[in-house]
């Protein structure tokens, strides 16, 4: 109010300025309000130090009156209702954040226990085909193990019997060698001399094999 006043009454008193001195007394004689007229423009002359009313010293006072209130409200603004706002953003933001980290982190340790569950099946599957690999491989062995055994047992006894029959057969081949030498040694002599008695025959081959 003060600035306003201040630079009314300095717009003014150039206003004033304008009658001369004979003018100024006949206005007086002639208006009763003259006096208040000469004495607001007195006043105003004080004031008109030709600054710029937000640099005047004499404003300083409203000025910093103004600025305090203007800052208490926007203090009390700002504490009320902005900041409670803002910060009640902040933590609903927050409380957002830490539900979507919480999920995350609920989400990777349901990773990690499938997948330790997964390698500890895999593990186990591993495990379960090797032994039955090893329980096949050695079934397989054994069986092969037994009709390998079982063949060459059969390959043996076959083999035994042939050599049997073949000493068998041999032996009495050679019971009738010395019939089949009386008999071809008789033939080719009655064909080179004529008839000969076999018991001669006979006691020659054997005279010859001695």
């Amino acid at each position: 109010m003060m600035v306003t006043q201040a630079y009314a009454e300095e717009a003014a008193v150039p206003a004033e300025g304008q009658v001369d001195a004979h003018g100024a007394t006949d206005a007086t004689h002639a208006d009763p309000t003259a006096d208040t007229h000469a004495t607001t423009e007195a006043h105003g002359g004080e004031h008109d130090s030709g600054v710029f009313p937000p640099f005047d010293p004499a404003t300083f006072p409203s000025q910093l009156l103004w600025l305090a209130i203007t800052f208490g409200a926007l203090y009390l603004l700002m504490s009320k209702i902005a900041l409670p706002r803002i910060g009640g953003i902040l933590e609903n933001r927050k409380a957002i954040m830490d539900a979507d980290l919480a999920a995350a982190d609920a989400s990777r340790q349901k990773t990690d226990a499938a997948i330790a569950a997964y390698e500890a099946a895999l593990a186990a599957a591993k495990a379960k085909a090797q032994g039955i690999a090893n329980e096949s491989r050695e079934a397989i062995q054994a069986d092969l193990a037994a009709k390998r055994g079982a063949v060459e047992a059969d390959l043996t006894s076959k083999v035994a019997a042939a050599e049997t029959r073949i000493a068998a057969t041999k032996a009495e081949a050679l019971t009738h060698v010395d019939e089949i030498a009386t008999e071809t040694a008789q033939t080719v002599v009655t064909q080179l001399v004529g008839d000969v008695s076999a018991d001669s025959v006979r006691a020659a081959v054997a005279k010859a094999k001695e």
